[in-house]
């Protein structure tokens, strides 16, 4: 499946730099290299507002997105970065957020859970249900309609969405008006997803760069098998909310994503899925810059006003 030329232009530049593969770098210089890499800036805003959120053993940052415009409660959409449960930050996915609060008009709240090596499985997903059942009994004091209320992420933070959909689902509430997953880690790497083989290099994200995620979040083989490591392995999906899942057609990450789309739709789930062909891992960030990458970013609005009714 050829990348779309925009697409591949662009990776081709990328490859030019030279840079060394995430396996030869620790965690802290990877971070350092997330954090230096020029992004386009996002969408005007009405305000962005930086809280706390109290978890076990502390609190997590947030990032909060206010849209332009009137309303007493708006839709809230939280919303869990990716960055493979080691990398990136809010400030990584600002562009995203400040996007998605302007589009669609809602609030946006990016959530700074914690991450590996630091905090292995399962606190990222621990640190995400807590945040969601925050924002859901601060729904009134945050300007959020409550039975308006989607949770979301790319990659790993789809990941940590759908687990945290799963989680809400078994643990007791609160209720979700959706989920919103692009490109999910859904799987095991063990599994043997034909698509890692696919594209295991030359796409951008590549297989070496999911074994060194996996390695830091949770090294234990045995353990990543788990539902709310691997939701593709969750014995039932039934009564989960609607979902948006989308997938990039060369991402070593597809085959997985679209695995789970269809265990969500055989368990009568209602699913809004598409593959994007010619794109490739991380596209949701460079919608602005990548024309090839609008209509993906679009869909996502789409998607949103149409669970929010707007």
């Amino acid at each position: 499946m050829p990348l779309h030329p925009e697409i591949a232009a662009d990776l081709a530049a990328a490859a030019a730099r030279g840079e060394p593969p995430l396996k030869e770098l620790s965690a802290e210089a990877a971070r350092a290299r997330a954090e230096s890499e020029p992004r386009v800036g996002g969408a005007p805003v009405k305000t962005v507002e930086t809280i706390a959120i109290p978890v076990d053993g502390g609190t997590i940052a947030a990032r909060v997105y206010r849209p332009f415009g009137d309303g007493d409660a708006l839709p809230g959409i939280i919303y869990i970065h990716g960055g493979g449960w080691v990398l990136c930050s809010l400030d990584t996915h600002d562009n995203v957020c400040r996007n998605l609060a302007a589009s669609v008009g809602a609030i946006v709240v990016s959530v700074d859970y914690r991450m590996a090596p630091e905090h292995r499985f399962p606190v990222a997903s621990n640190d995400c249900l807590a945040a969601v059942r925050w924002v859901a009994s601060q729904a009134t004091k945050l300007g959020i309609d409550p039975a308006k209320l989607v949770v979301g992420g790319d990659s790993a933070g789809g990941n940590l969405a759908a687990v945290t959909a799963l989680r809400i689902r078994d643990e007791g509430g609160p209720t979700l008006a959706g989920q919103m997953l692009i490109y999910p880690v859904t799987d095991d790497i063990a599994a043997g997803h034909p698509s890692y083989a696919e594209f295991a290099d030359g796409f951008g994200l590549t297989a070496d760069d999911m074994a060194w995620f996996w390695d830091h979040y949770v090294p234990d083989p045995a353990e990543r098998t788990h539902p709310h490591a691997s939701p593709l392995r969750a014995e039932n999906l039934a009564g989960l909310p609607p979902a948006l899942l989308l997938t990039a057609g060369c991402d070593v990450l597809r085959d997985e994503g679209e695995a789970y789309a269809g265990r969500l739709a055989a368990a009568g789930v209602t699913l809004d899925f598409r593959r994007y062909d010619g794109l490739h891992h991380g596209c949701a960030g460079d919608y602005g810059r990548l024309r090839a990458v609008t209509p993906f970013f679009e869909h996502i609005v789409a998607w949103s006003r149409s669970i929010f009714q707007l």
